[in-house]
């Protein structure tokens, strides 16, 4: 694996109903929920490293630390862009923001690791099994 520091996505969404804290549980107040602008942050960090990584290879995520700074109602256009700013060994640090067009909405980091799917799939496999 021979990833470095620099690959960046952009995603661009606009906040939906399904989006909002109301819809998926962690609130009650129809704006953008912390819970999908983090899965929205993953997305892009996935897409920022598609082309990096060896065939066979995935990443999964393992930390993140995320300021959710504003709000965001339905309609809202907000655009998350993501940084790989560290690399050690496996593992990947992503900057990430999340701006509409009057603020930054959000801010944080990102972690993954770089893991063989097969290798992990079948680990889960083999651990599932044993707990039953």
């Amino acid at each position: 694996m021979t990833i470095t520091p620099g690959p960046q996505a952009r995603l661009l969404i606009t906040v939906e109903r399904e989006d909002t804290a109301t819809k998926v549980g962690s609130g009650d107040v129809p704006v953008l929920a912390t819970p999908r602008l983090l899965a929205f942050a993953e997305r892009a960090t996935v897409q920022a490293i598609a082309d990096a990584l060896e065939p066979g290879q995935t990443s999964v995520g393992t930390r993140v630390s995320l300021e959710h700074l504003e709000a965001s109602p339905v309609g809202t256009h907000v655009e998350i862009a993501v940084e790989l700013t560290e690399v050690d060994g496996r593992r990947l640090v992503f900057g990430f923001t999340a701006r509409d067009r009057k603020a930054v909405v959000a801010s944080g980091t990102i972690e993954r690791v770089v893991v063989d799917r097969e290798r992990f799939l079948a680990r889960l496999v083999r651990d599932g099994d044993a707990t039953r």
